[in-house]
């Protein structure tokens, strides 16, 4: 082969190279558009945000896929180790198992840590703020003047969880011998409402979610030292290059909140919406 052959498919390979790393970024959004569908992530049991085909996650994947005019599928998945998995398996790459990426993941951090952490993956949208409470039963704790009033009470937590990791920590693990462990949350209210437990310490949605407004029951605001005062904000997460994606997911989560179609969501499942 004459040299000037491999000079000029060499040129044509640099050529081909620059105008691929050029293409617009609405090319993705383009494949989302002509696939009809819009493939939102979410975690498979995150009560009341979705768990067993049902949740606030959910139906506001539903909303979003209506607002960009597209059909949604969803993508269920079990929480990984951390959140970089779960970043890395369902925004920008995959599980080795076989499955995803989505287009969004919903229920992320919006938490600057996070992102520094994460260079691949654009986290956006934040549309609820959530944190740490104790709910307590009046008829075996009548009064409530922090944890020291629950001296000798039984108080339940998720194993694996926020709450369970500062209330076992707390004062030098003062509280241990009280403590129940359920698997989940729901599982802790649940048995709080049957009388076996005399307080609950679990997420605020969690909580509102399960008692809502009865009397019997009152949820009280708690303070660690480990724990941001102001809870933590949740929003989306897509590929960093799917910059007209976001945009319109953004757009879209906007109207939502504007309309009050997202607070309506919410109060669906018990949960007031708690804006970030």
């Amino acid at each position: 082969m004459p040299k000037f052959f491999f000079r000029s498919m060499a040129a044509l390979m640099v050529i081909f190279l620059a105008w691929s790393l050029a293409l617009p970024a609405h090319a993705d959004m383009e494949k989302i558009r002509q696939s009809g569908t819009l493939k939102v992530a979410v975690y498979d049991d995150l009560v009341p945000f979705s768990a067993g085909g049902r949740g606030i996650d959910i139906e506001l994947a539903e909303a979003l896929a209506k607002k960009l005019g597209l059909k949604l599928a969803l993508l269920p998945f079990p929480a990984g180790e951390n959140l970089g998995d779960d970043l890395r398996n369902m925004v920008w790459k995959g599980h080795y198992l076989g499955y995803g990426p989505a287009d969004v993941l919903l229920h992320v951090p919006v938490d600057r840590h996070l992102i520094a952490e994460n260079p691949k993956v654009e986290i956006f949208a934040p549309y609820y703020r959530d944190a740490v409470q104790l709910v307590r039963r009046v008829a075996t704790v009548p009064s409530y003047d922090g944890l020291a009033s629950l001296a000798g009470k039984k108080i339940g937590v998720e194993k694996i969880s926020i709450s369970a990791v500062v209330l076992l920590g707390e004062d030098g693990g003062k509280y241990r011998e009280q403590v129940r462990i359920y698997p989940t949350a729901a599982e802790a209210l649940a048995q709080l409402q049957a009388g076996a437990l005399d307080a609950v310490l679990a997420n605020r949605s969690e909580i509102e979610s399960a008692v809502g407004r009865d009397p019997n029951y009152q949820v009280h605001d708690v303070s660690f030292p480990r724990l941001p005062r102001q809870g933590w904000v949740v929003g989306m997460a897509v590929k960093k290059d799917q910059a007209e994606l976001a945009r319109l997911l953004q757009a879209a989560s906007d109207e939502l909140t504007a309309s009050g179609e997202l607070a309506k969501i919410f109060s669906k499942h018990g949960v007031a919406a708690i804006r970030p």
